[in-house]
């Protein structure tokens, strides 16, 4: 037997307060989220909000469900069949996009690295770590052919990260640095991090 849909009405009162979790989530953590903030920041009170979701585990659960697929789309995407220095250039741009386009999501997400991954650590284990190995055996190939220079293809991914969610979880520091008015920092971070990856991946005469 299957479960029925839920009517449109209370499908976008499930997406408001899970939009409300988001922010709470991505700003204090699990530990430090509350019903209580989460019914305040949904606009509704908390015996409204526990109609819908019993417990913070639920919301933080279904937040991190919908985010994975997300997440893991822009190094799925990445291309054996195409140029190396091209696939890593739109690779490079993907993850850019997601930390500006979902810096609540990117935070939601280091947060829960942070606190040793309780509910994500088998998505990690398991479905992470395949598509890791499956696309540094593609960067393997890449620098076997001589189409790449020589490079550790998972330290070349970590950086990767690394420096491009860095706009998302360190938005702070970037723009206590930059400003906050500065509308060119991605257009400057993909430019600089092009030269710095690519630059150097160029295979070598």
């Amino acid at each position: 037997m299957t479960e029925a849909r839920p009517t449109p009405r209370r499908a976008a009162t499930e997406a408001r307060i899970l939009d409300a979790a988001l922010d709470v989530f991505s700003a204090h953590g699990f530990r430090g989220a509350t019903l209580d903030g989460i019914a305040d920041a949904a606009g509704m009170s908390k015996p409204n909000l526990l109609y819908y979701f019993t417990t913070k585990e639920d919301m933080h659960g279904a937040l991190l469900g919908g985010l994975m697929g997300t997440w893991l789309e822009p190094l799925e995407a990445l291309n054996a069949a195409g140029d190396p220095i091209e696939e890593l250039r739109a690779y490079i741009r993907r993850k850019l996009e997601m930390a500006r386009h979902y810096p609540r999501e990117s935070r939601l997400f280091a947060n829960e690295i942070i606190q040793g991954a309780p509910r994500i650590e088998a998505m990690l284990s398991g479905r992470l770590h395949d598509l890791v190995a499956e696309k540094a055996q593609v960067i393997r190939c890449w620098v076997a052919d001589h189409r790449l220079a020589p490079v550790d293809p998972v330290h070349l991914l970590f950086a990767i990260w690394a420096t491009t969610q860095h706009y998302a979880d360190f938005d702070v520091q970037v723009s206590a640095v930059l400003g906050a008015d500065d509308a060119t920092r991605f257009d400057t971070a993909q430019a600089t991090l092009e030269a710095l990856f690519l630059d150097g991946l160029r295979p070598r005469e």
